[in-house]
């Protein structure tokens, strides 16, 4: 069982927040395929949503840890997310993470602000203390843009189109 959640915060105001739950079996040494629910959370006056998701995630040639998702929500409504991360060790506990990401959606869904197509791009560097390899704090920076009608959504709410933002969290797992 894999739980994934993201979310961000900005003025003490939910901007967006999701999560998942998947089921995860192997299909070859390095690859899972993974199966399960995506919940979007209502944030602000942006309605949640709930999908369906399949997808696989694994370890592609040089180590880069891929995990790309296909998503189906309600009146059949298509969405994809690809994310590619790769670890530097400069240390046996000091990693260094960047990670590339995209999101892609095949209608308009106004009511979230999203658009048809590639709707945003996501670039970060994440610097992680393993304090346990099960328990390891992280700060970081993240860059993010909007794109098409996503990007042209933004704009009509008076948001910005792209974005850096300063991260901190907690990578875990048992």
């Amino acid at each position: 069982l894999w739980l994934k959640s993201e979310g961000g915060v900005l003025k003490g105001r939910t901007e967006e927040a999701d999560l998942e739950a998947l089921y995860s079996r192997a299909v070859t040494a390095f690859w899972d395929l993974q199966a399960g629910v995506r919940h979007d959370f209502r944030a602000g006056d942006k309605p949640a949503r709930e999908w369906a998701a399949v997808g696989l995630k694994g370890l592609a040639p040089y180590r880069f840890d891929v995990d790309a998702t296909a998503y189906v929500g309600t009146n059949g409504r298509p969405a994809a997310r690809v994310k590619a991360e790769y670890e530097v060790l400069l240390t046996q506990r000091l990693i260094l993470m960047p990670e590339l990401e995209f999101n892609a959606y095949g209608r308009n869904d106004a009511a979230r602000g999203l658009g048809s197509g590639l709707s945003d791009a996501g670039l970060a560097l994440r610097l992680r203390y393993e304090i346990r390899r099960e328990f390891a704090p992280y700060v970081g920076v993240r860059w993010t843009r909007k794109f098409g009608a996503t990007a042209d959504f933004a704009r009509q709410g008076g948001e910005a189109v792209q974005d850096t933002q300063w991260v901190l969290g907690l990578r875990s797992w048992w």
